[in-house]
């Protein structure tokens, strides 16, 4: 895949997510946002979400 190729998909791939409406983008990003804490919580353990919290409560975020 040269560089215009590409270019080409990446353009559709963005036109295709702004035209979708906005309860279908918050479903996609729930269902997103499910499967990395299931991917996480499941080959990882509960260490890396412990992790993560340590570092948003020290940071403030």
């Amino acid at each position: 895949m040269n560089g215009n190729d590409y270019l080409r998909y990446m353009t559709e791939q963005v036109i295709t997510y702004i035209d979708l409406p906005k309860e279908e983008k918050q479903k996609r990003r729930n269902t997103h946002q499910k499967k990395q804490s299931l991917y996480q919580s499941r080959w990882f353990g509960v260490l890396p979400f412990t992790f993560k919290l340590w570092y948003k409560k020290r940071n403030g975020k």
